[in-house]
């Protein structure tokens, strides 16, 4: 067998990094932090945020609901609580679907 290597994964992001994934600022990270329970980031002893992986996948729910459904803070808080295993399973389906897109795309203009 050939060697593959490994993709590496950090274990933990800065809040500048996690706001760069989405094209925010970072005191929306920070409010959304406040607003919503399941982002729980663990801080270093300088106090700086450290997200890990699961709460970037909480914020990609969260930024679904807010910015792409147009949900409330209120009305996402709601979904999340009620339906958080629904949601995720449709937004999973829609980053897959996005995925299949691109690469149509990509292949198109290869033609």
């Amino acid at each position: 067998m050939p060697y593959r290597e490994k993709k590496i994964e950090k274990l933990y992001y800065s809040i500048s990094e996690v706001a760069g994934m989405f094209a925010v600022n970072t005191s929306l990270i920070r409010f959304w932090e406040s607003e919503f329970d399941i982002i729980k980031p663990k801080k270093n002893k300088r106090g700086n945020r450290m997200f890990t992986k699961n709460d970037i996948d909480n914020f990609h729910l969260i930024f679904h609901l807010v910015k792409e459904q147009g949900h409330t803070l209120t009305g996402a808080k709601e979904k999340l609580k009620n339906n958080s295993e629904e949601i995720s399973a449709n937004h999973e389906v829609i980053k897959s679907l996005n995925h299949i897109k691109d690469f149509l795309l990509k292949l198109r203009n290869e033609l």
